[in-house]
């Protein structure tokens, strides 16, 4: 079907009620095996979580009751029931003799190195670093920040946390002194673990000068700080006073698993853009697990033997569950990618790492294969290598445009499916789960059906359902399934009125979409992304869709700006394709008449510049709205996760010559560390 772009702002009352998916008309579209556990999860959740928490994860003490909602939204899951999480990712593995398994392959084209690391051998690291972190004083609930590259002890230096029943915090290695300094001081860590550096594309980070500035000028001061020393790229001398080598740390002695209660937080991951006030989504252990060990073969179709790539970083939710903990619960090897998809040294190493490690499905942002399509669109550097071990392709944290979705079709060979998920929700919200056998022909542009657990409905600005196809706002009727956030990490209060206030009785996600009469949800935009034109809500993603059509547009960004007679009109800045010699002017005037051919008149489109490329954070989202605000003449501070701050001088005199952020001030850079 196609993409709707609109819905009158004003069309909520007397809506027609959207089809339950459990309905008898939907469950004999759908797949059986879909059908039978989504229905039970919201029918029966109690018998459907309490029987797959026996059957996929191991415990130490059964739980007394398997839902308590009397307090919601703090929702708790298998109350009263313990069990580690360093346990059921590693040991269980090692008891069953299957620790000779390769658990991690680390692949880092910017070190020229290839590792791997056996189920073994992480039992015998992450046992004797929590033995150290132990002796360091760190207990059942203690917090130790982790700031590393993605490289295995950062892994280990999780997982040893976990062991000992302490909060991991991981902090994404690319900010600055500034941004670890606001999170040290609010996670309070008994210890922090770092490396020492970093290696970007001919550049290295200073890891090790920059976690020594954050700790000085922050008011929280850790016991210690365990630095992992990159030998083989830098070699720093450590400040006797604060810092211990790694391999010091490593006990002589393997500590054994803590077992913890199912709702005590297993780690504190602060959302991205977060500055002056830290917003920590707070993970509880046996939800969280359930889930992730359920998802690797119900979504994922994944087999114990088989190679998974999450080309991620740890920084990131997704890495958190799908480069750490899913592959390891589930016992399958987990590939580590420390490079970049066209830099590193060139466009073809996502073909080579799946033909090398025979990779059998991969999990990444549209941008990446985007970057690709633009410097190497007819897949020279990647024709070379063999894609046979490939199953499935798996795409998320941003909208995917149907163009780059058919050029990954073409190129891959296999099945590019979409989904919905945020850093609240651990894990996937909707989807298209090839384990459950569903149709992975699916509609453009959805991205997929509710996951089990999520009683998924769109609403409009009054509260009321929206029609089926018609654009609102997603949200999840409560309680939400086990592995969401329990909480705002010290911050109750605040986790109640961001989520849960404007729609009493549900989970606002703040992202706009809909739900078509299959029960397919569409994700379009952050709900503050939706432009008003004259009354008509119109999807950013739509026009952006449209915009890449064009032959010769490699990326776009549309988002709104102020207009006398129509409230908001849509504005693109655009990034063509390598060698494009086409004037602006032209290319200005063919993008407006394909809005006006694709979209219609309603857009009222007529503003379009070139831009050499555009602001996303490194987890793949784009920054519309600091666009939008430095279009509006608004101050912008630019989040530290951004992948390159210093394309906003291009955007500014691209907006500049539209007519708009002539007094706009320069943007605040709170940069990450390049």
């Amino acid at each position: 079907m196609d993409q709707p772009v609109s819905s009158n702002s004003g069309s909520g009352s007397g809506s027609v009620p959207q089809v339950p998916i459990c309905s008898a008309s939907q469950s004999e579209m759908l797949s059986p095996l879909y059908m039978e556990a989504y229905c039970q999860s919201l029918e029966q959740p109690e018998s459907f979580w309490g029987d797959l928490a026996e059957q996929l994860i191991d415990w130490d003490q059964p739980w007394e009751k398997v839902l308590d909602n009397s307090n919601s939204p703090f929702t708790k899951w298998y109350v009263g029931g313990k069990l580690n999480a360093c346990y059921n990712a590693i040991d269980r593995h090692v008891l069953a003799d299957k620790g000779s398994k390769v658990a991690l392959i680390h692949d880092s084209p910017t070190t020229n190195t290839v590792r791997h690391v056996t189920y073994n051998e992480l039992y015998d690291k992450v046992s004797r670093l929590a033995g150290g972190l132990r002796r360091l004083g760190v207990q059942k609930g203690d917090r130790v920040v982790i700031y590393m590259p993605l490289i295995p002890e950062a892994i280990i230096a999780m997982l040893a946390t976990a062991r000992l029943g302490a909060v991991h915090s991981v902090v994404f290695g690319g900010f600055a002194a500034s941004e670890l300094c606001t999170r040290i001081e609010h996670a309070e860590p008994k210890v922090i673990i770092a490396a020492n550096c970093g290696v970007e594309p001919h550049k290295i980070i200073y890891y090790l000068d920059i976690l020594h500035e954050a700790v000085a000028m922050s008011r929280w001061k850790p016991a210690k700080n365990i630095i992992y020393r990159r030998a083989n790229i830098l070699m720093s001398d450590l400040d006797e006073t604060w810092d211990i080598a790694w391999e010091n740390a490593l006990d002589t002695v393997p500590v054994d698993c803590v077992p913890v209660e199912a709702n005590d937080p297993l780690y504190i991951l602060y959302t991205s853009g977060t500055t002056d006030k830290p917003k920590g989504i707070q993970r509880p252990i046996g939800g969280h697990l359930v889930t992730l060990m359920y998802t690797m073969n119900t979504i994922y179709g994944l087999q114990q033997d088989d190679v998974w790539w999450n080309a991620s970083d740890l920084g990131w939710v997704v890495g958190h569950s799908y480069i750490c903990y899913g592959p390891l619960l589930y016992g399958a090897t987990s590939v580590m990618y420390e490079g970049k998809p066209d830099r590193t040294p060139d466009p073809g190493q996502y073909f080579r790492i799946i033909d090398q490690h025979k990779v059998s499905a991969v999990f990444s942002v549209p941008t990446a294969f985007r970057v690709i399509r633009r410097v190497d669109p007819d897949v020279t550097y990647g024709r070379k290598y063999s894609l046979k071990s490939l199953r499935a392709i798996f795409i998320a944290g941003e909208h995917c445009d149907l163009e780059t979705m058919k050029w990954m079709r073409k190129t891959f060979k296999v099945p590019v499916l979409n989904q919905w998920w945020q850093t609240e929700t651990g894990s996937a919200i909707t989807a298209t789960c090839v384990g459950f056998a569903q149709n992975l022909q699916t509609p453009p542009f959805t991205t997929g059906l509710p996951y089990c657990g999520y009683d998924i409905y769109v609403l409009d600005k009054n509260g009321h359902e929206a029609k089926p196809n018609e654009l609102g706002r997603i949200v999840v009727k409560l309680p939400l399934p086990p592995g969401n956030m329990a909480t705002l990490y010290r911050s109750d209060e605040l986790f109640r009125k961001t989520y849960f206030q404007r729609f009493p009785g549900y989970y606002d996600t703040m992202d706009a979409g809909y739900k078509d009469e299959n029960g397919y949800i569409y994700v379009t935009a952050r709900d503050d992304d939706v432009i008003n034109v004259a009354g008509h809500r119109i999807s950013t993603s739509s026009l952006e869709d449209a915009i890449l059509r064009h032959p010769d547009v490699a990326d776009a960004a549309v988002f709104g700006v102020p207009e006398p007679t129509k409230g908001q009109i849509p504005l693109c800045l655009y990034v063509t394709k390598a060698n494009v010699s086409k004037p602006a002017a032209k290319m200005s005037v063919e993008l407006i008449n394909i809005i006006r051919e694709v979209i219609g008149p309603i857009a009222a489109f007529k503003l379009a510049a070139q831009v050499q490329s555009l602001p996303r954070t490194r987890s793949g989202k784009t920054l519309r709205k600091a666009m939008a605000d430095l279009a509006a003449n608004k101050h912008i501070t630019i989040p530290a996760t951004v992948e390159d701050a210093t394309v906003f001088v291009d955007i500014k005199r691209a907006l500049r010559e539209l007519g708009y952020a002539m007094a706009a001030p320069d943007p605040e850079l709170r940069q990450t560390v390049r």
